[in-house]
């Protein structure tokens, strides 16, 4: 079993930044995946960022240029960088981990881009 806690949420003005944090209950050196994800209202769940192991790092072409995922295995934690957000990244963001084929899911935090 493996918990995710998102952090870092917040209202901020349009061309602003944020950085998400995603907290694992263990390490997630064993992760197969690890990604970002978004729900606006009225919208599909998508995917932000995420990387695989052993594959290259994908982003969504709306958040290329401005968002940029890392982890910190020594914290156990993965990060989004948000630069220059635009009204519509407001959306709730989460986490996701897939460890063998189990995925699991944060409880999300809320990004609201307004001025």
């Amino acid at each position: 079993q493996v918990q995710l806690v998102e952090s870092g949420g917040d209202l901020v003005q349009p061309g602003g930044s944020l950085r998400l944090s995603c907290a694992a209950s263990r390490t997630i050196s064993s992760f197969n995946a690890m990604g970002w994800y978004r729900q606006a209202p009225g919208k599909e769940r998508e995917l932000v960022a995420g990387f695989t192991r052993g594959f290259s790092t994908r982003y969504a072409d709306s958040v290329k240029g401005r968002f940029t995922i890392s982890t910190d295995h020594a914290k156990n934690t993965m990060y989004l960088q948000m630069n220059s957000l635009k009204p519509e990244d407001t959306a709730v963001y989460s986490c996701n981990a897939v460890v063998l084929n189990n995925n699991y899911w944060g409880q999300g935090t809320q990004v609201t881009v307004s001025s």
